[in-house]
C-alpha cells in the first residue's frame, strides 16, 4: 500500500481539525469575553530508509545524509488566545471589562469549582447577588473596616458571593441606620476689621440667659460700640446635627468679636460664641476663642480660659423620644485675617437614616452604595484571578474557564489594579478578540491544504488503478 495515501488521511484529518476551529472562531465572533483558539500543525515520524554516512578519508568517499519518508502530519497544539477583544461601551453599572491581567471568579453558589471568566456582563438577581448571565455568583469580599483614609476591605478573609442587599456581616444593606452626631468641625474665616463689641447690657442671646457679654481678662482697646445694636452677631453658622433616631436639629453658633488684649507682647483678640439650640431642643453653650496677632487661633495655651473643642449637650424635646447626646464642637481650623467671615460646618459625622437608591462600581472593584440620605457606603469589593500561564486554562463552555495542572493555581483572589491583576472599567464590555480578517485568510489557506491532500489521494488511487490493471 502506499504511504502517501495514509499521509494525505492525515492531511485532510487535521486540515479537518483546523477548519473546524475556525469554524468556531467565526461563530463567536460576536461573543462576550470569547477567546479565539489557534491551531498548529506537527509531522508524524518517518520512516527511515538509510542512515547517515560520514566521509571516508582513506577511500576519499564522501558522508551521506540519511533517507527518510515523512508518515504524515497531525494537530500539535490549539491555543487558546488571550489577547484582549475590544471594549464596548454599554452604560450598564453591572457591565465590566478589565483592562490588563485577570479574570472575574465564579462558581454556582457555594459549591463546586471555581471557574473564571473576561465576560463581564454581570446583573443583580432579585436576593441582590450578582450574578453572571448563567446565575453563577461572582465573587470577592464583603468584609470591611474603617481606617483613617476611608476604609479596606479585608482580603485576608476567604472569597464570598458578592450581595448588595445583605451579607454575614451585615443583614441588611439596603437600609443604612441613623448615626447620631458626635462632632462637628468649623472651618473658616472670622473677619479681623469688625470692631469689639465690648460688654454692654443686652437681651437674651438664643436659649442661653445672658444679661450682658462678659469681657476678658486684660486691657481692652477702647472702642465703644452703638449699644442698640452691639448684641447682632458678627458671624452665624447653621450647623444640622442628627440623634440615635436621626431627628434633626437645627444648632446655631453666633459668634461676635469681644475684645483685643494688649496688656501682652503682641495683642490677642477674643471672640465670644453662643450656641443656640433652636426650638426643637434646649442648647445653651457659649465660650471664648482667641486669635494671636498673625490670625492663628490659640489651641495650646495652658492658662488659657477659653475651650476650641467645646463638648455641646443637646436635649431634645420630648415629643421627639429621643435621649440627650453630647457632640464636640471644633473650632480648631478657624482663621482671623482682614477678610470677609467665610465660616462653615465642614464636617457633620451624624445623619438620618437612608434607603439604598443606586449604587457604581470603581475600577478597584469596590461597590459603593448611594442612599437617599446623601451617604455612601461599601457594598462588596470583586476579586480578580490571575494564573502564571492563563493559555494553560481549559474552557467549560459559557465563556468560561477552569484552571488546569498547566495554567498554575490562582490560590486567592487579588484587588483590581494591585499585584499584577487588571483594573476594571464599569459600563463596558470585553467583547471577542476573533479577527475575521485573519480568520478568512487562515480558511483559504486551510481549504487549499485540504485541497491538495485530496489530490494527493487520488493521484496514489489512480496509481494503485495502473498497478491493478497490470495484470490485464
Amino acid at each position: 500500500m502506499m504511504m502517501s495515501m495514509f499521509a494525505s488521511v492525515s492531511g485532510l484529518k487535521a486540515h479537518q481539525t483546523k477548519m473546524d476551529v475556525i469554524g468556531n472562531n467565526i461563530a463567536n465572533v460576536n461573543t462576550v469575553g470569547f477567546k479565539a483558539s489557534r491551531t498548529t500543525f506537527q509531522e508524524i515520524f518517518s520512516q527511515t530508509l538509510a542512515s547517515a554516512s560520514s566521509p571516508d578519508l582513506l577511500s576519499g568517499r564522501g558522508g551521506t545524509n540519511p533517507l527518510q519518508i515523512g508518515l504524515g502530519m497531525n494537530v500539535d497544539a490549539i491555543d487558546i488566545q488571550m489577547g484582549r477583544g475590544s471594549v464596548q461601551r454599554t452604560e450598564s453599572p453591572t457591565d465590566l471589562s478589565i483592562e490588563g491581567e485577570g479574570f472575574f471568579i465564579v462558581r454556582s453558589g457555594n459549591e463546586g469549582s471555581y471557574h473564571f471568566t473576561r465576560a463581564g456582563n454581570f446583573t443583580i438577581d432579585k436576593l441582590g447577588n450578582l450574578v453572571t448571565a448563567s446565575g453563577q455568583n461572582v465573587y470577592g469580599w464583603m468584609k470591611y473596616e474603617y481606617t483613617n483614609n476611608g476604609y479596606e476591605f479585608d482580603t485576608q478573609e476567604p472569597l464570598r458571593p458578592i450581595n448588595l442587599y445583605n451579607d454575614i456581616y451585615n443583614m441588611n444593606k439596603r437600609i443604612i441606620a441613623a448615626q447620631v452626631t458626635t462632632e462637628a468641625v468649623l472651618a473658616g474665616n472670622l473677619d479681623a476689621t469688625k470692631p469689639a463689641v465690648g460688654g454692654h447690657t443686652g437681651n437674651e442671646v438664643g436659649s442661653a440667659n445672658l444679661s450682658n457679654i462678659p469681657d476678658g481678662d486684660g486691657d481692652g482697646i477702647p472702642d465703644p460700640a452703638d449699644g442698640s445694636s452691639n448684641l447682632e452677631p458678627h458671624f452665624m453658622v447653621p450647623i444640622t446635627v442628627y440623634d440615635k433616631l436621626g431627628n434633626e436639629y437645627k444648632i446655631t453658633v453666633k459668634l461676635w468679636k469681644n475684645f483685643v488684649d494688649t496688656s501682652g507682647d503682641s495683642p490677642v483678640t477674643s471672640w465670644y460664641y453662643v450656641v443656640d439650640g433652636g426650638p426643637n431642643s434646649t442648647t445653651a453653650a457659649n465660650g471664648y476663642l482667641k486669635f494671636d496677632s498673625s490670625g492663628r487661633i490659640i489651641t495650646n495655651d495652658p492658662d488659657a480660659d477659653f475651650d476650641v473643642r467645646k463638648t455641646i449637650t443637646v436635649q431634645p424635646n420630648a415629643a421627639t423620644g429621643a435621649d440627650e447626646f453630647d457632640f464636640e464642637l471644633n473650632f480648631e481650623q478657624l482663621t482671623m485675617y482682614s477678610d470677609d467671615s467665610s465660616v462653615k460646618a465642614t464636617r457633620v459625622d451624624g445623619y438620618p437614616p437612608g434607603t439604598l437608591v443606586t449604587f457604581s462600581i470603581g475600577g478597584d472593584g469596590v461597590i459603593t452604595g448611594v442612599y437617599d440620605n446623601g451617604r455612601q457606603q461599601p457594598l462588596g469589593q470583586i476579586a480578580l484571578a490571575t494564573f502564571e500561564n492563563p493559555a494553560g486554562l481549559m474552557k467549560v463552555g459559557a465563556n468560561q474557564f477552569a484552571q488546569t495542572t498547566n495554567s498554575g493555581d490562582f490560590t486567592a483572589g487579588k484587588i483590581p489594579g494591585r499585584d499584577g491583576a487588571g483594573v476594571l472599567i464599569p459600563g463596558t464590555l470585553e467583547m471577542s478578540n476573533v479577527d475575521l480578517a485573519k480568520q478568512f485568510t487562515e480558511m483559504i489557506i486551510t481549504q487549499r491544504g485540504f485541497q491538495a491532500n485530496s489530490r494527493v489521494m487520488i493521484t496514489s488511487d489512480e496509481i494503485l488503478q495502473e498497478l491493478s490493471n497490470l495484470k490485464r
